[in-house]
């Protein structure tokens, strides 16, 4: 087997629970793994991963946005699975 290249052409996507984590992680400076309580609140404290992942995975139509507040973020989800983080600048929740 020569490099294995069972996956050529293939584009592996991660889950968009994973990405939102991973890019909370990045904007913070921290590991993915240290974005955890106390310091920082669980994703599933503020939305589904599974349901968010279900949501997004393989849609059709291209109308997959999903947006809410993690970490201090305003976290958009898009429908190619990209994440977007905008800084929350809120003094408090108007939930």
């Amino acid at each position: 087997m020569d490099g294995g290249g069972d996956n050529a052409g293939e584009t592996v996507r991660k889950p968009p629970s994973r990405a939102v984590v991973e890019a909370v992680a990045e904007a913070e400076g921290v590991s993915p793994d240290e974005l955890q309580p106390p310091e920082y609140e669980p994703l599933h404290a503020v939305v589904d991963p599974d349901a968010l992942d279900s949501l997004c995975a393989n849609r059709p139509t291209t109308d997959c946005n999903v947006s809410f507040r993690f970490c201090g973020y305003e976290v958009t989800v898009g429908e190619d699975g990209t994440v977007a983080l905008t800084a929350n600048t809120t003094d408090g929740d108007s939930d």
